[in-house]
């Protein structure tokens, strides 16, 4: 009965189209009834304490900053400085693109709104260097996903509130893969360009460099600003998440001079439309969390999982597969929020380090974000460029393989994010 509450019934009312926060609290008054766990008192209490947290605030902040770093001039200075860098090399455009996807992530964690950002500035210039508009928009949905890796991530922080671990120890721990995938996909993008007779863009001159770094210093030192501040130990995830805000609003404003106060106002509205649209996703994903633990599913789980006598191996398989079919069809966030009160018991049952296996359900998530046919960015690019889906579906399958590489290192070597967050100590 209990696996026909937490597991058949939601599926059922996902594939009816549900909303991802009605199917939780459904399923939590469900189980609360049909379990006789406790009163519907419980609901409210768990949910407003689910909210009442310190760390949660970097979400709305990360993605009010990110937004208004998008509109404020600060994407496009950082995107022309890096292309002045990368001038004269095989792909040069399309590792730019790459390389300010990866910047882009380290100011704000936002997939969608890096897809935005970075394919609008990046797209026509790689269709006027013969990359075709194919290409380049299957790259800017697969290299977007990048944001959801590399710190400061919003997935990487819900994973760490819901699983209770270290923020900073999974920021720490999500840079060495996103490194590598932004490595791998720029090896892969000079090899390509070069097979399909792109010419080189001009080296630019040092004078050139100078003047894009000029006028691209006050983007670059956000970043330096955020993670520098962070790992420092000046501020905490949160308020490096507010002086991220503070700091695009003013250099956009007074410095860009690309958006007035009222522009600001209008970002701030609309980013608030999507904080809202997540904090009810945590609010309903904490009482689908206390009433899975307090129905003993987890203990059941380990039990089971333990009676099969799988090696860590099979079972890190086994989930990576469940992750990448749950991550095609739920964003990130709701994913985790569904599955982490389910999986951390069984991986600290296993002894699997939780902040490694926090990055193996990043990776996967951060997969399924552009995983055919579902995938959120290729929706969002399908309507932002008007690539019809089917050409988008075969562009990313290189990338695809890419990531599932990646993904296949990062399980099976966890010292490639346990040794870095050694370093913390």
């Amino acid at each position: 009965m209990t696996e026909l509450i937490f597991v058949l019934v939601p599926l059922v009312l996902i594939c009816l189209g549900v909303p991802i926060f009605l199917v939780l609290f459904s399923i939590s008054i469900l189980g609360i009834f049909q379990l006789d766990l406790a009163s519907l008192k419980v609901i409210q209490s768990t949910m407003f304490g689910g909210l009442d947290n310190f760390t949660l605030l970097a979400i709305p902040l990360f993605i009010l900053a990110g937004d208004i770093m998008a509109q404020g001039g600060i994407a496009k200075r950082l995107i022309a400085f890096i292309m002045t860098l990368v001038g004269g090399i095989p792909g040069s455009m399309g590792v730019a693109a790459i390389g300010s996807a990866s910047a882009f992530g380290a100011m704000s964690g936002s997939s969608v709104a890096c897809v935005a950002a970075i394919g609008k500035l990046t797209i026509p210039a790689m269709e006027q260097q013969g990359y075709g508009k194919k290409f380049a928009t299957s790259l800017i949905a697969a290299t977007g996903v990048i944001d959801i890796i590399i710190p400061p991530s919003i997935s990487i922080i819900v994973y760490a509130i819901t699983a209770q671990v270290s923020v900073t120890k999974l920021f720490t721990a999500g840079i060495v893969p996103g490194i590598i995938i932004a490595i791998f996909l720029a090896c892969y993008v000079m090899v390509r360009a070069g097979s399909m007779n792109i010419a080189r863009t001009t080296r630019s001159r040092f004078s050139e460099i100078a003047k894009a770094a000029r006028s691209a210093v006050w983007a670059m030192m956000a970043p330096v600003i955020i993670i520098g501040g962070i790992y420092g130990g000046v501020f905490t995830p949160t308020e490096a998440a507010g002086i991220a805000c503070a700091y695009a609003a003013f250099i956009s404003v007074y410095i860009y001079k690309e958006l007035n106060w009222v522009g600001v106002w209008r970002i701030c509205v609309h980013s608030t439309i999507l904080v809202a649209q997540i904090m009810l996703l945590v609010a309903a994903s904490t009482v689908f969390g206390w009433v899975i633990t307090t129905s003993g599913m987890p203990q059941e789980l380990v039990s089971l999982v333990a009676a099969m006598h799988l090696e860590n191996w099979q079972l890190l398989l086994l989930i990576n597969v469940l992750l990448l079919f749950v991550g095609s069809i739920l964003e990130p966030s709701p994913a985790i929020l569904i599955l982490t009160p389910l999986m951390a018991p069984l991986i600290v049952s296993t002894g699997i380090d939780p902040i490694h296996f926090g990055i193996i359900v990043t990776i996967n998530l951060a997969i399924g974000m552009f995983l055919p046919p579902f995938g959120i960015n290729l929706f969002a690019a399908n309507a932002l460029f008007k690539v019809p889906m089917p050409q988008l579906y075969r562009g990313v399958l290189p990338f695809l393989v890419i990531y599932l590489i990646v993904l296949v290192m990062i399980t099976y070597i966890p010292q490639l994010t346990t040794v870095p967050v050694s370093w913390l100590s």
